[in-house]
């Protein structure tokens, strides 16, 4: 069986991790992603670090299965062979600073006025129009302004989510949007010009604190661990030092907590701890009692009685214990990956479908396909090396 998006084309004038992500999910779905990159080194973020054999860990996520095509897209023979890729795309979708694009004469409008079936993407921190349009968006950057530090991290401090959050969320909604454009350009031949911003994606994936806020016009508490409304829940000590994440959705399971895990029957039917309201308002001592109970208990033993008593609960895990995971391990959710410098480990994207496998390409090095696909654009040997030499082009 094909993948969803074999025989599609995308073009991509990307960088970071917004645009690159999106264009990713497109190549594991089969699409064609021809990754426009600088001369001069390329995507920044192949510098970020160098934890994977030399490789930025963020490059090497977000890359693979893309051809590298390194342009000075600011030069006339640059601009040139960039505007003769997008002539031949379905899709083309750039991240640039804002204002960029349009300066190159690639604005939407321009665009699809010559390729009216094309689906254009514009990508930025806050958007093409209003009062911020100009600003600089790094993912914290949005993070803050979009409310999410301010919900995020303990009582007594702020913080930021562990991994790129505004970039993530942007970059799932470009896929999305460019997913839904497609199906509409199937049925009517019609392209489409979409646009998201890092903001408004955070702003939707706020839900729950925003609408609180909206209609309380309180501030929703940093809780850490804990949930603002619910008790017990929140990660608890176990004999060997590890901690388990306990969950008690509703009052029933308070009851299986005490009588069949903890073993204190007692507090079931304590009037200060017998419903959610009750254990909310007599927190501290909830957690205290519990524990109490959890530490006595390693955490294989604390898993199995809670997993037998219908109690949700989860290991605090490592980094390195997600990696061992044995629930990934047990499904076969790892596969090999080329890289310039050898196979890699990575894990599979989340959509499984069942008659066909992602295709999980290689991750390119910088301008690595640059002469095979002005090749392909009917450039000879001796125009490839002249652009070359101009600085138009980097083709290693």
């Amino acid at each position: 069986m094909t993948l969803p998006l074999e025989g599609c084309t995308v073009v991509s004038l990307e960088q970071a991790v917004a645009a690159p992500l999106a264009t990713r999910h497109l190549a594991d779905m089969g699409a064609r992603v021809l990754k426009i990159e600088r001369v001069d080194g390329g995507d920044f973020a192949r510098a970020y670090d160098s934890s994977v054999r030399g490789m930025g860990s963020h490059f090497v996520w977000l890359n693979r299965g893309k051809e590298s095509v390194a342009l000075d897209v600011k030069s006339e023979d640059g601009l040139a062979v960039l505007r003769a890729l997008i002539g031949r795309a379905d899709v083309f979708l750039q991240n640039l600073a804002p204002g960029a694009a349009a300066r190159l004469g690639l604005s939407a409008p321009d665009l699809r006025a010559g390729h009216p079936g094309l689906i254009v993407v514009d990508m930025s921190g806050y958007g093409a129009s209003g009062p911020y349009r100009d600003k600089r968006a790094y993912d914290l950057l949005v993070q803050a302004e979009g409310g999410l530090v301010s919900i995020t991290g303990t009582p007594e401090a702020p913080a930021k989510t562990g991994i790129p959050t505004a970039d993530i969320a942007a970059g799932m909604y470009a896929y999305s949007g460019v997913l839904a454009a497609l199906v509409r350009r199937g049925r009517t031949g019609e392209g489409a010009q979409i646009e998201v911003s890092m903001l408004d994606a955070v702003a939707e994936w706020m839900g729950h604190p925003l609408y609180l806020a909206a209609h309380t016009g309180e501030q929703p508490p940093r809780a850490g661990l804990s949930h603002p409304v619910i008790a017990p829940y929140d990660a608890y000590p176990a004999a060997d030092g590890s901690e388990v994440l306990i969950g008690i959705q509703n009052d029933r399971g308070w009851v299986r907590l005490v009588t069949e895990v903890l073993g204190r029957p007692e507090l079931a039917d304590d009037p200060e701890f017998a419903t959610n309201v009750a254990r909310v308002r007599n927190r501290e001592r909830v957690d205290a009692a519990v524990a109490e109970g959890t530490k006595a208990l390693s955490a294989e033993d604390l898993i199995r009685r809670l997993d037998a008593a219908g109690i949700a609960a989860a290991r605090l895990n490592t980094v390195r214990q997600l990696i061992e995971h044995p629930q990934l391990s047990e499904r076969d959710r790892w596969r090999t990956v080329p890289t310039p410098v050898g196979p890699i480990e990575a894990i599979l994207p989340p959509a499984t479908f069942a008659d066909v496998e992602s295709r999980m390409g290689a991750v390119p090095a910088h301008g690595e396909h640059t002469a095979a696909v002005l090749a392909e654009l009917g450039y000879g040997e001796a125009d490839i090396a002249a652009l070359g030499k101009r600085g138009a082009i980097f083709a290693p």
